[in-house]
């Protein structure tokens, strides 16, 4: 199934309802799979009311229609936090933001990247690995999703700025910290 060609399908009639589709995902499981469609509102955030609107008329047409072979279930959500990406526009959008990036095939020994987007340009896309530039096209890729920022979204505490007096150096990344009490000997 050709994900990007059903969402070109499914986009004029979300349209319809005042909703854009985002893009599509297909995930085989048993005998079947699920075909999770995610969706967004231009001028506010997306609730359950859409989604259930978008679900109603995605599948009288999916019944009707029938362009995805044998069972499957249908999902249709927001993109959440850790949104996907599906095309080009989407990286734009994110300019210097933090992504995950899975390639269909290895590029220069990588298939999994994870970096800034640095540049769109067209079907180009470069991301900012590690300090080195990582260019791939639109159809390299497998699956791409934002990293949220944790800290900037206020679900994760501040960072230090500096040390405060007394307090000891922060333990090595993957160590747990420990302190020694000194007990009395016992008499």
């Amino acid at each position: 199934m050709d994900a990007r060609a059903l969402a070109e399908r499914i986009g004029p009639m979300l349209a319809g309802i005042g909703l854009e589709c985002l893009g599509i995902e297909w995930v085989t499981h048993g005998h079947g799979g699920t075909l999770r469609v995610y969706i967004e509102a231009a001028d506010r955030e997306v609730d359950v009311d859409d989604c259930a609107a978008a679900s109603r008329t995605l599948s009288t047409w999916l019944d009707v229609e029938d362009p995805v072979p044998g069972q499957y279930t249908l999902e249709v959500s927001s993109p959440g936090l850790d949104r996907p990406l599906f095309t080009a526009a989407h990286f734009a959008r994110l300019l210097g933001a933090e992504v995950r990036v899975t390639l269909k095939l290895p590029q220069h020994g990588r298939r999994r990247l994870r970096g800034r987007v640095q540049a769109v340009d067209g079907q180009l896309i470069t991301v900012n690995v590690d300090t080195v530039p990582f260019t791939f096209t639109i159809d390299a890729f497998e699956s791409a999703r934002l990293i949220p920022d944790w800290v900037a979204l206020g679900y994760a505490p501040q960072p230090k700025q500096g040390v405060i007096e007394g307090n000891s150096k922060p333990a090595p990344r993957g160590k747990r910290a420990t302190r020694k009490l000194e007990t009395p000997p016992v008499s």
